[in-house]
Formats: C-alpha cells, sequence, structure tokens
C-alpha cells in the first residue's frame, strides 16, 4: 500500500489517548501514525465503522516444543480444520493448536497484531523463535520459565542474591526473552524426583531445595523490578485448579508488596471450598485485593464451552488432569529447567466444575474495578482457543444474551456464584482496553495499544453492528505498521512481524560462573544453548522502564 494513509469517517476508541466514539482522522506515515498528512494524500473512507488499535494478546501459547508437541498429539484436529492458502497468504492447519502459519493468519482476522507466547524453557528457546519468526502478520515475544530452573534455586538456598539477579539478567538475554515466568514455582522439580512430592503451600520447603515458593517469588519480583523489566514477573501460582487455591492466591499477591507482579489466567486460581471437594467461587475476594492493590495486573484465562488443549509448565498438574480425563496425554520433562503436560480437552455445560470456571471467568471481568489491570485471554488453548474472544466480548457487552447463555449451563455451579446478579455490560471502550490499551500498557509497549502520533500502524477496522461477536469476529481492514493486510474482509497482503525482547545488564563474569553447572548436568555444550544474535531477524528490544 502507499507510504501515507489517511482513514477519515471512523468512530475511533482510543482510551490510551481518552478518544471515545469519536469522529477523526487518522493519518499513517511510514509504518507510523503521525499528526498530519498532505491534503493530497491516499484516503480510506471508514464510515459507519469502529476503529481500535490492533490487538494485544498478553497470554497465548503459541510456538516452542510443548506446542508442536501438542500439535502432533492431535491430528484429527488438523484434518477437521483446514487452513487454506489465498493469494497472499500460505496455507496451514487449525484445530485448538493451530499450525504457525494458521496462527498469525487467524489473529489477524480478528483484529489482533501483538501476541506473547506465555511460557518457554530456556532450551526451547531456540525452536521458540525460529517458530515465532514463522508466525506471519503479528509481532511476538516470549516469556522464560526460570521459577523452577535448579541453578537459581540453589543460589536462593545459598542466599546469593546479587548473584541470582546477575543469573536471571543472563538468562533473558541468551534466550532473547521478553520477562520471567514462573509456573507452580518451586513445585516442579521436587515432583519429577518423586511423584506426589509437589509443594501444596506457598510457604512448605522442598525437600530438595529447602526453598519455598514465596521466598522464589520473592526473589523474582525484588530482582526484575529492580532491573526495571518491561513486564514483571508473570506468576502462575501454585495450587492451580485445585478447590480453596485462592488463599495461594492471595498470598502470593501479598507476597508483592508494593511491586509490580502479573498474575497469569487467574480464574483457574480463585476457587474456595476444601480440597478434594467441589470449589465455589472465590472471584469477589480476588477482584477486591486487585481493584485495591494497584500494583497487581492479571489476564483472566476464561474457559470458553468447546474443545481446548491443555499445555503447562506444571506438570503436577498435567499428571493429575490425565486421571480424570482418561485420554492421550504427554508428560515431558526439560532437564534442570521445567516440567510439561499435554492433554487434550473440553469443557462442557452440564459439568459442574467446568460451569463454574465459565462463571468465575465472567465474574471476575464483571467485578473489575479497574479494566487496565484485568485482561481479556482463555489462556490459548487451556481456556479455549482464542478463536472463542469474539463470543467472550459478547458475553461482557451483553447482558440479555449473557443471561440467556448462564440458563444452559449446570445451575448448581451458578448457585454457587454472584454471576445472575451481575448486569454491568462492558463498552466499546473498555473492550478497547481489556483487549488493547491495558496489555500494551501492562507490557510497556509505548508503541503499541493506542492510535496517537509515534505509534505504531496496527489499526483495526470494525464494522459498527448490534451483534458484537459477529463484529468482532470479522474486521473489514486490519493495517499492520502501516501495511494492509485484510481489506473488506479479505486478505490482500503477507507481513512478518517482529520479535519483541529485553536486553537487562548484567556481569559478564556470571556465565562462567555458570559454565561449569552446564558441563555437568545438561546435555548440550554451553556455548550452543540460547539464541545467538544472527538468529534473530525482524526484532525490537524494548527499553527496560527505568533505562
Amino acid at each position: 500500500m502507499a507510504a501515507m494513509l489517511r482513514i477519515v469517517n471512523g468512530s475511533i476508541h482510543d482510551p490510551a489517548n481518552d478518544i471515545d466514539g469519536e469522529v477523526r482522522d487518522i493519518c499513517i506515515k511510514d509504518g507510523k501514525i503521525v499528526d498530519s498528512l498532505p491534503e493530497n494524500a491516499p484516503r480510506l473512507d471508514a464510515g459507519g465503522t469502529v476503529i481500535m488499535p490492533g490487538g494485544v494478546d498478553i497470554h497465548s501459547h503459541i510456538a516452542g516444543p510443548k506446542v508442536n508437541l501438542a500439535r502432533k498429539l492431535q491430528p484429527e484436529d488438523h484434518r477437521r480444520d483446514p487452513h487454506p492458502g489465498t493469494d497472499y497468504t500460505r496455507s496451514g492447519s487449525g484445530g485448538t493448536v493451530p499450525s504457525t502459519f494458521a496462527t498469525g493468519y487467524r489473529y489477524a482476522t480478528l483484529g489482533y497484531t501483538t501476541v506473547m507466547e506465555a511460557a518457554v524453557t530456556p532450551l526451547g528457546a531456540l525452536h521458540t523463535v525460529e517458530e515465532l519468526h514463522d508466525t506471519p502478520v503479528i509481532d511476538k515475544g516470549f516469556y522464560v520459565l526460570l521459577g523452577n530452573n535448579i541453578y537459581l534455586q540453589n543460589l536462593l538456598k545459598e542466599g546469593k542474591q546479587e548473584e541470582f539477579r546477575h543469573a536471571v539478567a543472563w538468562w533473558i538475554n541468551r534466550t532473547k526473552a521478553f520477562t520471567t515466568k514462573l509456573v507452580n514455582p518451586g513445585g516442579d522439580e521436587p515432583w519429577k524426583g518423586k511423584r506426589n512430592s509437589n509443594v501444596t503451600d506457598i510457604d512448605e520447603k522442598s525437600d530438595l531445595f529447602n526453598v519455598s515458593p514465596r521466598q522464589i517469588i520473592e526473589a523474582f519480583v525484588k530482582t526484575v523490578n529492580e532491573m526495571g523489566l518491561p513486564h514483571p514477573p508473570h506468576v502462575h501460582c501454585n495450587n492451580l485448579g485445585h478447590s480453596g487455591n485462592y488463599k495461594t492466591t492471595l498470598e502470593t499477591m501479598k507476597t508483592a508488596g508494593d511491586l509490580r507482579i502479573h498474575l497469569a489466567h487467574i480464574q483457574f486460581h480463585s476457587y474456595g471450598g476444601e480440597p478434594g471437594k467441589n470449589p465455589d467461587s472465590k472471584a469477589a475476594e480476588i477482584a477486591e485485593y486487585i481493584n485495591n492493590h494497584p500494583n497487581i495486573s492479571c489476564d483472566v484465562g476464561q474457559v470458553m464451552f468447546g474443545k481446548s488443549t491443555i499445555m503447562t509448565a506444571d506438570a503436577p498438574l498435567a499428571y493429575l488432569l490425565r486421571g480424570f480425563n482418561k485420554g492421550k496425554w504427554v508428560n515431558a520433562d526439560t532437564e534442570c529447567e521445567s516440567g510439561c503436560g499435554i492433554l487434550p480437552f473440553s469443557y462442557q455445560e452440564h459439568i459442574f466444575t467446568h460451569a463454574l470456571q465459565w462463571a468465575i471467568g465472567l465474574e471476575l471481568f464483571l467485578l473489575s474495578g479497574d479494566p487496565w489491570r484485568i485482561m481479556l485471554s482463555t489462556d490459548h488453548p487451556n481456556g479455549g482457543s482464542f478463536m472463542s474472544y469474539p463470543k467472550l466480548i459478547r458475553l461482557l457487552m451483553d447482558k440479555t444474551f449473557r443471561k440467556e447463555e448462564i440458563g444452559k449451563v449446570n445451575q448448581k455451579a451458578i448457585a454457587k456464584t454472584n454471576l445472575p446478579a451481575l448486569d454491568r455490560e462492558y463498552t466499546l471502550n473498555e473492550i478497547a482496553i481489556i483487549t488493547r490499551a491495558a496489555p500494551a500498557r501492562a507490557l510497556s509497549l509505548k508503541n503499541k495499544g493506542h492510535l496517537g502520533p509515534g505509534a505504531d500502524a496496527d489499526i483495526t477496522i470494525y464494522d459498527d453492528q448490534e451483534d458484537k461477536e459477529m463484529m468482532f469476529n470479522a474486521p473489514r481492514y486490519v493495517i499492520k505498521s502501516g501495511e494492509m493486510i485484510i481489506q473488506d474482509h479479505e486478505f490482500t497482503n503477507d507481513y512478518y512481524g517482529r520479535i519483541l525482547h529485553t536486553a537487562p545488564a548484567f556481569d559478564e563474569a556470571i556465565a562462567e560462573n555458570i559454565r561449569p553447572f552446564f558441563e555437568d548436568y545438561y546435555s548440550i555444550e554451553f556455548d550452543n544453548y540460547g539464541v545467538a544474535d544472527n538468529y534473530l531477524h525482524e526484532h525490537e528490544i524494548i527499553p527496560a522502564k527505568n533505562s
């Protein structure tokens, strides 16, 4: 397309710049949004449409070894859902875990232009970078799994906090990651060595390291905030999915003090009740704590009925679920770094627990006092495919539709929640916040999630329709970095986005401290570990917040 474009007559929703439904021009030049253009610049008449920044997904699983395992585990999914190519796009396969090409194109068909892969082992970083390069349209990055890293836990055990800080920074640089990810911190490595030895309390010290989850969380929160990484530690709390786990979630949030922390898929961590018995909802307690603590952000991890795929670095959880599912599953450990579990899954309206999970997610959205800190996600594909986002948006915006859907699910589960009493309806501006402006802000992506001068020209233009599911399911135009990707609902171009990563400073001497550990315990050579600079193609270093 032309290097310049003026978009006119559209209703703009750009909450980062306090624009709520105003009709005004958007000017694009050389892939960026600018203040003005010459009068003779090409024009796009967007009359009758809603214009938003490109969507930003803060938590998804789209690339890396675990994702590839999930693809291989379900060939029937790909046979049932082929993704044909066009004159401008390449073919692929779909299902709950689409191929790389289909992932990028399908995100684009929803108006998303930036997606973060939420959990990658350091050993899997090179594989992940190669797959992300193969994922079209979107910009992308990943969080590196360090919460069960044996070397780092040994440093904590020995009280070497300064060395710990430099080692964390080294790992982020070595893998080209965006920030740190903690999954069931302190629990996976003991479980890998001795089944049923997973930690169940945030202050329980494992036999292996004599370090508790709270100590691990505290160390990462302090370290990442001191380094000023653009996104705080991204934490998957202990006891995911267990009745009564809201207490662990509250304690995890308290551990951060007043420092930044992000809690992943918080719906899965908002359950009351007693372990071993049916849960009930503690969404109100969790939402209240988040509302009152501005240092905390989270994504919901909404469950959507239908097929999903469980994929998690919480290996003990996957092993437990395989006993309920009675189907095919994979548990795959990563040496010295993490666990992994994968199994196909299906959420069903009539099942008590599934209906309760669905309801708790909606409660969290509707009880949120600040949509800038509770963001939209399904923990794709754990709670459901990202392709279900349009229906989720309709559930939030249309209380009549929501009440109809409530009537279709297990009513004993609904009775354990406050969902039927919640009449709130999200506005278009609030949807723009939870799908665009808020995740961009939480990731410190200053050029994303808004339409002000200097922003990347990532723009989605929807037909203004009463049926919000239909509206958000098919944008009329999608522009990525100034390039028209979708025009009149059809692909007219292809585009390969950038990899977003960080590069915190560290003492170079730490590498030689780590090297002997590799020689003793790893199956690859130290010099072959991680992602060398020459493996990066289009990429962007996101600076530290304090730089």
